[in-house]
């Protein structure tokens, strides 16, 4: 039987000596090849394509906007630093980026459909059809009469479906919901394209819809009883039970004092 001895102490740091060098070759082997894929040009990104329905912007206006926050080549970028950069531009919604051999990226891109303006008039807040508020320039919006929804934070999606189910309830009698407010007390508050303001109370969108359809099919009667248009209409308020009380423009229930009062003068009217 043969034993076998141990290696001599020289032999094993010869061997881990060996061992150390071919490791360190190894890495800086790596590691010239990654400074190499890092700095040589045939690796750059050549082409950017963007695809998607853009309304609001162009491809050349997106590279010039993002190409200088995409670092690296087509190896080396983060794909998700390139998603959120394009994200970034005004209009953009979402944004998908992937590579495309031999150096291209390949931008799927969606852009917010503008539905109302969020917020008052002096700032530049929009809703997307999904209920999403977003920052954008006002001044790009090129739909007509779209509504202003106003409301506590996180109430946009909420104040959307509102003024979509309210829309069609006022059509018929030749208004528009102009404006949509959901008061911190929980009440919606429309004003119309007349200038007219109606409070229409809280509750459910069912309640809510229901009382300004009761609303809505006794007015053109009401104001002709006072020989007045619909678009008389200066205010109502339909969160008194079982009834509604309104104001006609050039319609008065008071009697005129001693002291003389103006002849038509804006006075209400309750109706039941």
């Amino acid at each position: 039987m043969t034993s076998t001895l141990p290696a001599p102490l020289d032999v094993k740091l010869m061997n881990l000596t060996a061992s150390v060098l071919f490791v360190g070759f190894a890495l800086a082997v790596l590691a010239a090849g990654a400074w190499w894929v890092l700095r040589y040009p045939g690796f750059a990104i050549a082409r950017i394509v963007v695809q998607g329905e853009l309304v609001h912007n162009n491809a050349v206006t997106l590279r010039a906007n993002v190409g200088p926050h995409l670092v690296g080549n087509f190896f080396t970028v983060d794909l998700r630093t390139a998603r959120e950069a394009f994200e970034q531009v005004p209009w953009v919604r979402s944004a998908q980026v992937r590579r495309v051999y031999p150096a291209s990226l390949r931008v799927e891109l969606q852009e917010h459909d503008a539905v109302a303006f969020w917020g008052p008039e002096s700032g530049s807040a929009m809703v997307n059809s999904h209920g999403e508020v977003f920052e954008a320039n006002v001044g790009d919006v090129e739909q007509e009469g779209l509504p202003r929804l106003l409301g506590p934070q996180g109430s946009s999606a909420e104040a959307l479906k509102m003024v979509g189910l309210l829309q069609p309830v006022f059509r018929p009698l030749g208004l528009e919901v102009e404006e949509l407010e959901l008061t911190g007390r929980g009440g919606w508050r429309a004003r119309l394209d007349s200038d007219a303001v109606v409070e229409l109370g809280g509750g459910t969108p069912e309640e809510v819809v229901q009382r300004t359809q009761r609303f809505a099919r006794t007015l053109t009667q009401v104001a002709a009883q006072y020989g007045r248009r619909v678009d008389a209409l200066e205010s109502a308020d339909l969160r008194h039970a079982g009834g509604y009380a309104l104001r006609l423009r050039g319609v008065t229930t008071v009697i005129p004092d001693a002291a003389g009062a103006v002849a038509g003068a804006t006075g209400g009217v309750r109706r039941r």
